[in-house]
């Protein structure tokens, strides 16, 4: 059974088709990396898993239709990172990354061993216990992400979505984190990030759906859906498509001349 099945899916924003009849299903132990351009629908598709954005089509979370879950019901299938970095709350880091532990105790309830441990092993993947009782409103715009973050992995869900994790992020913890996704794919749980650095994408993912004017362009491992004409005809730019340390390595290298035809690259 998936952990997520989209089938014939339809939002619209305002006089804009966002998302347009796309269907997939995600499968336990799967990484998969969510492409596109700047509003392809990424985001939207993202917010309509969660129930935020009101849609046409059908959504089922672990077999069961999304549409009829409440609120904490879904929140203990589904962590989700939002791409909005900004913590509101003048508390400590610890206190921030135990809020994902809510959907697994009742209301007001203190926190269990189970819960502790969850948020111990969450604040270490992402390096974060270092700075436990650190107001979290005081860090800087990469250590916010970071706890974010870890507050998404003590939620402890079969499913991760993630909206631009990796951005403010440096080099190392990109990498960090992009490896922790997939560990935590290879432990049975499964992520669908969606992701602009197409070299993150193309080495670490399992899978790749590549969205375009809210519709599937293609849905494949990545070096198949990568491939230098997609890059072209969607993104407008040429790429160096290549492979190192057992791995594949995409970097966009300039914008894409115009077809021998004239016609515009976008």
């Amino acid at each position: 059974m998936s952990l997520l099945a989209v089938r014939d899916l339809k939002v619209r924003l305002g006089a804009v088709q966002a998302i347009d009849g796309i269907s997939f299903t995600v499968g336990r132990g799967e990484f998969v990396g969510l492409i596109g351009p700047n509003g392809a629908g990424k985001s939207t598709l993202l917010r309509t898993v969660l129930g935020l954005l009101p849609a046409q089509g059908e959504i089922a979370i672990d077999g069961k239709a999304a549409a009829a879950m409440s609120a904490r019901e879904r929140a203990a299938h589904i962590a989700y990172l939002a791409q909005e970095r900004e913590i509101a709350w003048d508390v400590p880091v610890e206190t921030a990354v135990a809020l994902g532990r809510a959907p697994h105790r009742p209301a007001f309830a203190g926190l269990r061993d189970a819960d502790r441990d969850a948020i111990e092993q969450a604040m270490r993947r992402m390096e974060v216990d270092g700075f436990r009782q650190r107001p979290a409103t005081e860090l800087s715009g990469g250590e916010k992400a970071r706890v974010l973050i870890a507050r998404a992995l003590a939620q402890d869900t079969p499913l991760l979505l993630a909206d631009e994790p990796a951005a403010g992020l440096d080099p190392g913890h990109q990498i960090a984190l992009m490896r922790l996704f997939a560990e935590l794919a290879s432990e049975g749980r499964s992520v669908v990030a969606s992701l602009h650095d197409l070299g993150l994408a193309a080495r670490w993912c399992s899978r790749l759906i590549l969205l375009d004017r809210g519709r599937i362009a293609a849905d494949g491992m990545p070096g198949t859906v990568l491939t230098p004409q997609r890059v072209r005809e969607i993104y407008g730019v040429t790429a160096f498509f290549g492979t190192a340390a057992g791995g594949n390595v995409v970097q966009p290298l300039d914008l894409a001349e115009p077809d021998e035809d004239g016609a515009a690259q976008r």
